[in-house]
């Protein structure tokens, strides 16, 4: 083992820091102390300093010498415990783990992520497309881009909008950093602490943890499996309370899976505008419906600049693609500052993808193949449900998107349900991560958005067996 030459006095030095002799906090010799004892020279005893501050022995006092470190002879444990302990909401810590993959080398079969399993996302596409962006651009991807997001790819989001009759205006959208900023940011433009805004209910978790961030009081409306969203409820909810915002999932609404009529989009729109409220629309899942036409949006009916819309690309191609947009309306001034607040840039190369494959006609024909796998998905596990699940369930019959919403039986016991399920190694979306009530305490929410194999399949026989 190689030697060296300041292990003549740190060794020594070291042995009676050890043993106690020299305590916490003891002056040690100087540099000019050692050099002239042991005959070294300036950089070995101060190479033999720094070995000896490495070893955790010994601190440097600039301008008064070296010194016994203070924290020498303190166990780990002793500093652990003289920390002040970090207290979390259990609430939001057993929530966000409800709706989160664990990850733990796939054990588990998951159906509660709402995003695309790793089978289902055009990794070729993607990857391919990205280094060919970084090839072509190089360093220029390391820049800011602008506050408001790549003018490209905003006309191209525009351009692509008017192909399901929807009309945004350039200049009044922002890009962001995935849906939730968007919706942040939306919320944040027409509401201040303490405001009312009327949410869908059901509504998923992470709406509602955004609500609760910006400190907003909430009136849940109803949503009816037939029907979707109670309008004469929102009406009379506008008729005795001051609310500043209405937020919803017009098309493929998470979890129910529901799309709602143009006659209802129409008349949630006149509400909005007979109260003078913003109208916050979620879009995400309108790409991915099953059959026939892509549905409108409320967006497409208003003139009033009122509805605020937003969407991803998280859902439609890869949930690590953390790129949005809203589309403002008449809240765009507010809502840029905002924007720039929160930081001026999204990703670049995440900006050059997505404006790439929309400007050619990949993300059409990915969203072709990926729509009509997720209707076999969602065909097959309404099977799965019906056929070994106990009588007495509902299920909602999605027509888009990614969940089914079901409803035990009254007298499920879904304490001992959730327990079944973590034995054999299923995770659903339990339905009281929903709302601020426990009005869904006996549903849950099933993601049919990864690929289906041997082993998922068989998680769901088995549970629906187990509760029989």
């Amino acid at each position: 083992m190689k030697s060296y030459k300041f292990e003549i006095f740190t060794s020594s030095l070291e042995k009676n820091i050890r043993e106690g002799i020299y305590k916490s906090g003891h002056k040690l010799p100087s540099v000019r102390e050692l050099k002239d004892k042991y005959q070294l020279s300036t950089s070995s005893v101060q190479n033999g300093y720094e070995y000896l501050i490495i070893q955790g022995l010994v601190e440097s006092h600039p301008k008064s010498g070296y010194y016994v470190s203070t924290f020498f002879g303190q166990s780990r444990e002793s500093i652990k415990t003289n920390r002040t302990p970090i207290i979390r909401d259990a609430l939001f810590e057993n929530n966000l783990a409800s709706i989160t993959s664990l990850r733990k080398g796939r054990k588990l079969s998951e159906f509660n992520v709402a995003a695309p399993g790793d089978l289902l996302v055009p990794q070729k596409l993607l990857l391919r497309t990205m280094q060919q962006i970084i090839r072509e651009q190089g360093a220029s991807l390391l820049r800011y881009y602008p506050s408001n997001g790549l003018s490209d790819l905003k006309d191209n989001i525009a351009k692509r909008a008017a192909g399901y009759q929807t009309i945004l205006n350039p200049e009044e959208l922002l890009i962001t950093d995935g849906a939730l900023q968007a919706l942040y940011i939306a919320l944040a433009s027409v509401c201040n602490s303490g405001d009312v805004v009327a949410v869908e209910s059901p509504c998923v978790f992470s709406m509602l943890e955004v609500i609760r961030v910006l400190n907003l009081k909430v009136i849940e409306i109803p949503i009816d499996k037939e029907n979707g969203f109670d309008v004469d409820f929102l009406t009379k909810a506008c008729a005795k309370n001051k609310i500043s915002a209405v937020l919803l999932t017009p098309n493929f609404h998470n979890p129910t899976g529901i799309l709602l009529t143009d006659e209802k989009k129409k008349a949630l729109l006149a509400v909005a505008q007979d109260y003078g409220i913003a109208l916050i629309e979620n879009d995400i899942y309108g790409d991915l419906n099953f059959n026939g036409i892509r549905p409108t949006t409320i967006k497409s009916f208003d003139d009033s600049g009122l509805v605020m819309t937003y969407s991803s690309y998280a859902k439609t191609l890869a949930p690590g693609i953390r790129l949005g947009w809203l589309s403002a309306g008449k809240f765009i001034q507010k809502a840029e500052q905002i924007k720039f607040s929160l930081g001026s840039t999204v990703s670049p190369i995440y900006q050059e993808t997505v404006n790439r494959l929309l400007s050619t006609n990949s993300y059409e024909k990915h969203l072709m193949a990926f729509r009509k796998q997720l209707a076999k998905n969602a065909s097959l596990t309404l099977g799965l449900l019906n056929e070994n699940f106990p009588e007495g369930i509902s299920m909602t019959v999605p027509t888009g998107g990614y969940s089914i919403w079901v409803k035990m039986s009254d007298t499920t016991d879904m304490d001992y349900f959730y327990a079944q399920c973590e034995k054999i190694g299923v995770r659903f979306t339990p339905g009281y991560t929903f709302s601020f009530s426990d009005t869904f305490s006996n549903y849950f929410r099933v993601v049919f958005a990864d690929a289906y194999t041997p082993k998922r399949i068989e998680a769901i026989r088995q549970v629906g067996q187990l509760i029989r």
